[in-house]
């Protein structure tokens, strides 16, 4: 049976850092981060959204709101992946 790429990746990955074993307490936390953020992301996506339909018609700000989306989302993961990383740390 072929691997996936799925598969292939998640085996180099293993080679290069063997996964370290995560206490339950540390896993709870990375599941409480993972609803933390994505409670973040879809709270700041429900105001813009509401922002760009008060801004109907008006493609400047429409476009600004957009990058604004955009940017709320990139930092919230980059702040979700270095709690996590904290947590992974621990954990070697």
């Amino acid at each position: 049976m072929m691997k996936s790429a799925y598969e292939l990746a998640m085996s180099r990955l293993e080679k290069n850092q063997p996964a370290s074993s995560l206490s339950e307490a540390q896993k709870r936390a990375l599941a409480e981060i993972d609803s933390e953020i994505e409670a973040k992301i879809a709270e700041q996506r429900l105001f813009l959204d509401a922002e760009i339909v008060k801004a109907a018609g008006d493609e400047e700000t429409i476009s600004q709101l957009r990058r604004q989306i955009a940017h709320e989302y990139t930092a919230l993961n980059e702040k979700r992946e270095l709690k996590k990383e904290k947590i992974r740390q621990q954990a070697k």
